[in-house]
């Protein structure tokens, strides 16, 4: 997971024109309209699959969790080099279920990412590129709600992905723990309190492993694909348990 560099330019762009208001986006009625006018066979199949109602409750909702390295944070340039995805509810992660791809990136690697996600050139050169796997990914998120770390990383670059492999963007329900956590600790009593008496609150950190440590949760390899996927999918599960319950419906969390 690149969390490095400014991401405000990813950050700022518009959800793809989704309705984002307090009933949350509708997200059955969107896929029934990109179902129709996919052109790719398993692009369509993807949209055909059901989508948990808004009103569902997060303890019946399937959710997939996701994470992808790439070779930097522009997805016009850059390219994918990992994705790991692991299929998941509210009470269980399915760590037997998962799935984890080298690829072969578009974009040529350089050295600053190598440091950071440690996939080398040897290993990408026998590696299959995006179009190979594409038809098991979309089989892996289908009828799901994708967990991501910072949505703005996942949706574009998966996005700049399929319009490079097929001519075709895609759209997909997101449930950002990033944005999630971003948002329970926005007002804090102890920053409140800091600014009554007239002091600068410590700015949060929402990368994954401070977010996980507010939880308790153990600390992680970073940047390996599969693993922040699996450390997305605990952080998630720690989030409702602590702030929600598996009653909240899903359309209050999902983007």
């Amino acid at each position: 997971m690149l969390h490095l560099g400014d991401l405000r330019s990813l950050q700022g762009k518009r959800e793809g024109g989704r309705r984002t208001d307090a009933q949350g986006p509708d997200w059955s009625r969107r896929f029934a309209g990109l179902a129709a006018a996919a052109r790719d066979p398993r692009l369509r199949r993807f949209y055909a699959e059901s989508l948990p109602a808004a009103a569902t409750p997060m303890g019946e909702v399937p959710m997939v969790a996701v994470d992808i390295e790439t070779t930097g944070l522009d997805p016009r340039r850059d390219g994918i080099v990992s994705i790991g995805a692991i299929p998941m509810r509210l009470d269980r992660i399915q760590s037997s279920a998962s799935h984890y791809w080298v690829l072969r990136p578009r974009a040529r690697l350089n050295p600053e990412s190598v440091v950071i996600h440690g996939i080398t050139h040897a290993q990408i050169e026998a590696a299959p590129d995006f179009g190979a796997i594409l038809g098991e990914l979309l089989a892996v998120l289908a009828g799901r709600v994708v967990v991501v770390h910072c949505r703005e990383i996942e949706r574009a670059f998966l996005d700049a992905a399929l319009r490079a492999c097929i001519g075709e963007g895609i759209e997909f329900p997101v449930i950002d723990t990033m944005a999630l956590e971003s948002r329970l600790q926005r007002r804090p009593p102890a920053a409140w309190l800091a600014r009554v008496f007239g002091r600068r609150p410590a700015p949060l950190s929402v990368r994954l492993a401070d977010c996980r440590a507010r939880y308790r949760l153990p600390r992680y390899r970073a940047h390996h694909a599969l693993t922040d996927a699996l450390a997305t999918a605990e952080l998630l599960q720690a989030q409702l348990a602590h702030h929600f319950g598996p009653e909240a419906a899903v359309r209050t969390l999902w983007q």
